[in-house]
């Protein structure tokens, strides 16, 4: 296959996982909303992707499942800030605060890596990291509409800030992923760890999903968010990287958030104001630049998508 092709082929893998892991508040809100909780939520969900995308791994690359002493600290990272951190801290901010504002306060997760690599590691950014890290926040600033605060629930902005860092961890585990073992491996044995985890406290098998909900029955929402918003979308997102640079496919990823928003809109008649879509536009942009000048500069890694 030619490069040409080969571009064509990730871009539309990139594309897919942004749009179906864009979906995921849309899917999740209702079923919160009918009384399931944000743990209930994420414990059904990542029990029911383990099993499809362990089968799934089992069948393609069963070699990919093994793992030595020294690497399994990898999955169980995963597990932890992937599979758990990241989408139970949104689910608990899109309970809480509209599902656009929540995914975008998660994408400042780039920027958390930028600041990673710049005073931990030690790696000289170019001076756009920092131009594009100003945009960014100001436009953070427009969409929490830091001068009305008392209008964003609190514990809803802390936990959608909480995702962010565990987005952030997520992507720097999965730096170290590409290099020490197989992308698949990893991502199949750590829904596996978040899965146990989550199932010594909520077990997904007795998640309440009998309720009817504005989307439809809670069981249909949650086989649709643990297939397609989870399973589908890791998947995608791990074979685009195959075939795209990582700046190419973060800067693909940042659709996320106006997919969120743009359903969110269409589905449940959540609505941002002109001065929030004019921030969430400058908080993409900023991000965006974020991540192209500090991928060229630094090259941080091929991270792992996620939610």
């Amino acid at each position: 296959m030619n490069g040409s092709g080969l571009n064509s082929r990730g871009l539309a893998l990139a594309l897919v996982s942004s749009l179906t892991f864009g979906a995921s508040g849309v899917l999740a809100k209702p079923v919160m909303a009918a009384g399931v909780t944000p743990v209930q939520v994420t414990s059904a969900r990542i029990g029911v992707a383990a099993v499809l995308l362990v089968a799934f791994v089992a069948v393609v690359r069963p070699r990919a499942l093994r793992f030595t002493g020294r690497e399994w600290w990898l999955p169980v990272g995963f597990g932890l800030f992937g599979v758990i951190g990241a989408p139970l801290l949104f689910f608990v901010a899109a309970a809480r605060i509209p599902i656009g504002i929540a995914m975008l306060l998660e994408f400042t997760a780039p920027l958390l890596v930028a600041l990673w690599v710049r005073f931990v590691r030690g790696t000289r950014l170019a001076g756009a990291v920092w131009w594009g890290m100003a945009v960014a926040v100001a436009g953070l600033a427009m969409v929490g509409e830091v001068w009305r605060s008392l209008q964003l629930d609190t514990v809803g902005v802390l936990a959608a800030m909480g995702s962010a860092v565990c987005t952030a961890a997520y992507y720097l585990l999965g730096e170290k992923a590409a290099g020490k073992h197989d992308p698949l491996g990893v991502l199949a044995v750590g829904m596996v760890v978040g899965a146990v985890v989550l199932a010594a406290v909520s077990p997904p098998w007795l998640v309440p999903a009998g309720q009817d909900t504005t989307l439809g029955p809670a069981w249909l929402l949650l086989l649709c968010l643990a297939f397609f918003a989870t399973a589908v979308s890791y998947l995608a997102g791990i074979f685009s990287l195959r075939a795209l640079p990582s700046s190419a496919a973060s800067v693909i990823g940042l659709l996320e958030p106006v997919v969120a928003t743009g359903l969110a809109w269409w589905l449940l008649g959540e609505q941002l104001n002109a001065v929030q879509v004019l921030g969430a536009a400058v908080l993409l942009a900023g991000a965006a630049v974020v991540q192209v000048a500090g991928n060229r500069a630094a090259h941080v890694g091929e991270p792992l998508p996620v939610e």
